[in-house]
């Protein structure tokens, strides 16, 4: 099987590139794979959720990094942020179409985790 040849930095198409993109798990965990990322997905699966609502089942991560990673999947597309009223500020969260696609990764996990009792 051929490989197409992509370009580097200055333009330049070559094979030898292909070898530093990552593999298709790397890129995989880079979208579902960070710290709390997975467990805020999962918090989604039954419907909108509002922020503080999300704080307080993710009581072991703080707001800001529940905001950083609802910021990063909201730039990826698998969650849709509703603003729900301006003054004072409340907005939920939820999955998008895509989003929903993580729960076929991250449902057999937590089947596994539990199987083993870990």
């Amino acid at each position: 099987m051929k490989s197409e040849a992509n370009p580097d930095k200055r333009g330049r198409k070559s094979a030898l590139n292909d070898i530093y993109q990552p593999c298709p798990v790397e890129r995989g965990m880079r979208l579902i794979g960070g710290k709390w990322t997975s467990s805020v997905i999962y918090h989604l699966k039954d419907g909108p959720v509002r922020f503080n609502e999300l704080c307080r089942q993710l009581s072991g991560a703080s707001r800001k990094m529940i905001d950083q990673r609802l910021k990063e999947l909201e730039q990826t597309n698998i969650v849709k942020r509703t603003v729900l009223a301006e003054r004072p500020i409340a907005v939920s969260y939820e999955l998008t179409e895509f989003g929903y696609t993580a729960l076929e990764v991250l449902e057999p996990i937590r089947e596994w985790t539990e199987r083993h009792e870990l």
